[in-house]
């Protein structure tokens, strides 16, 4: 190529016999390479495919309390339709409490509230009795109110990408009762009718609406991505800043000279900067595509605050990795980790095979359930759960940090002993090649001086001075020292400024050529 001419230059044959080393020694690293990468992405790709597999088969584990209030038609309805046509693995169970258990309406909000059910269904008192009353039309007819008699509860905010799916089976459900009520008091109904009155006929055609009830409605498109995206950018974020931060100190041979503990605070300080800003960044994006959201600022400042942690959290266990993991496997450790996170998050564990039930101890998922309790308003009370999971992490992790550090420290001694060694080893050669050469040099000037025999005794003594034999050396020992030296200090500096400042990993299994 015409832009680079000297790409071309000096080239050897691939058939040379360095060539040909060098060939089977990068031949044998790229298959073993690929063939880890390639069983590690199979094993994800099966453990985040296996975390969705059937999702429908599992929607029974999504339970709902039912109250019926009203003890007569309209309940044993909804009863029967459930019973005889909608129970199976596919559908929310729905499972019967009576009235003694939740008294009023209100205890079941709270009940959902507190996520000991995914949602509440119930009958309104006297609903059959109001009902019958309208069918026979005069002043009742015009009065029933069919938005008061069954109600659903729900908080949408809890799994909202996926959590419609329990108003629309509450919806058949209501379908199914209202043609199981049909059945049921059919005859008599139309019986007792007033089939003159058109509000008596609208009762009879649609007896009740299904009001629902949504503690938080959760309706903005951005929604599908909380807990895959969102999550997915935090942990990329932290870990482009750390591979810059490894290599700026790497380059700068902070490890090398700098006392750890001095490490340990400057990196702590630099962390923690850079996640509060980083977490601003982010829940000032959830902020400002809202949409309609009914949320306000303090619920921003919780998200911020939480968001934080989790990005500090995320920043140090990475740490972690660079500090333990060999460098040849650290690139697979940490594309783990990620799908670990995110697999925890994509649905919730009713949804999921039981073995997924291990991702509670992932930091993703307990953030997650902090984001839903705070966008909730406090329904999702998980927050005795989430955070003493988060600072469990927070803690243990920096431990494991502060102890790579002086790990780190430690082998950057080791390593500069050794460059220290090498100078003195190539400057004591230096030395010898350059005595030796000297030595040589004078001892020819003395056989030529004893050939010449009468030559005056200035001239020997010219002759056999070390600035004559020095100068006609051509190149001093100086320069011959330092450019050796030289050479050697620039392989690790090239090698470092080439690679500290993007995210770079050593390949496995190189052998020497």
């Amino acid at each position: 190529m015409r832009f680079y001419p000297r790409a071309v230059e000096g080239r050897k044959s691939i058939r040379d016999p360095t060539v040909h080393k060098s060939r089977l020694t990068v031949l044998k690293t790229i298959g073993v390479t690929a063939l880890l990468l390639n069983l590690l992405f199979l094993a994800l790709f099966s453990y985040i495919f296996g975390a969705i597999y059937k999702e429908t088969s599992h929607v029974h584990n999504l339970n709902v309390v039912f109250v019926d209030y009203d003890h007569s038609l309209i309940g044993n309805s909804f009863r029967q339709a459930y019973l005889q046509q909608l129970q199976g693995d596919s559908f929310p169970s729905i499972i019967e409490q009576s009235i003694l258990e939740y008294p009023e309406p209100a205890l079941l909000e709270s009940a959902v509230c507190r996520i000991d059910y995914w949602a509440a269904l119930y009958v309104s008192p006297n609903a059959t009795a109001r009902l019958a009353s309208a069918l026979q039309g005069a002043s009742a007819a015009l009065s029933y109110n069919r938005s008061d008699i069954v109600t659903m509860i729900w908080n949408e905010a809890r799994y909202s990408a996926v959590v419609d799916l329990i108003p629309t089976a509450l919806g058949t459900l209501s379908e199914a009762a209202r043609i199981m009520y049909s059945g049921l008091n059919g005859t008599g109904a139309i019986q007792t009718m007033d089939t003159t009155n058109p509000a008596a006929v609208a009762a009879f055609t649609n007896p009740w609406d299904l009001v629902s009830i949504n503690i938080q409605p959760t309706t903005q498109g951005s929604r599908l991505i909380y807990n895959t995206v969102l999550i997915i950018m935090i942990l990329l974020q932290q870990f482009f800043f750390l591979a810059t931060m490894n290599g700026v100190a790497s380059q700068s041979l902070l490890f090398t000279y700098v006392h750890p503990r001095v490490i340990i605070l400057t990196r702590c300080l630099i962390s923690v900067t850079y996640t509060l800003g980083g977490s601003l960044c982010a829940s000032g994006a959830v902020w400002a595509f809202r949409g309609d959201w009914g949320v306000n600022g303090n619920q921003w400042a919780l998200t911020w605050l939480s968001l934080w942690l989790f990005a500090h959290v995320n920043l140090i266990t990475f740490d972690v990795f660079t500090a333990w993991v060999p460098a040849p496997y650290l690139p697979m450790a940490l594309v783990t980790w990620v799908i670990l996170n995110v697999t925890s998050i994509l649905l919730p564990f009713e949804l999921t095979p039981a073995f997924y039930k291990w991702s509670y101890m992932m930091p993703a998922h307990a953030v997650y359930q902090l984001l839903i309790d705070i966008w909730s308003s406090g329904c999702n009370p998980l927050v005795a759960y989430a955070l003493p999971l988060l600072f469990g992490f927070e803690i243990s992790s920096n431990v494991l940090c502060s102890i790579g550090v002086y790990r780190r420290c430690h082998y950057a001694a080791i390593a500069n002993e050794q460059l220290e060694s090498s100078f003195k080893k190539k400057l004591d050669d230096e030395l010898a090649k350059y005595m030796e050469k000297r030595e040589t040099k004078t001892m020819k000037l003395t056989n030529d001086d004893s050939q010449v025999g009468e030559a005056s005794e200035a001239a020997r003594d010219r002759r056999r001075s070390p600035d004559v034999v020095e100068e006609e050396d051509h190149e001093g020992p100086a320069e011959s020292i330092m450019r050796s030296i030289s050479s050697l200090r620039r392989e690790p500096n090239l090698s470092t400024r080439s690679n500290s400042l993007r995210p770079a990993f050593e390949i496995p299994f190189v052998e020497d050529v």
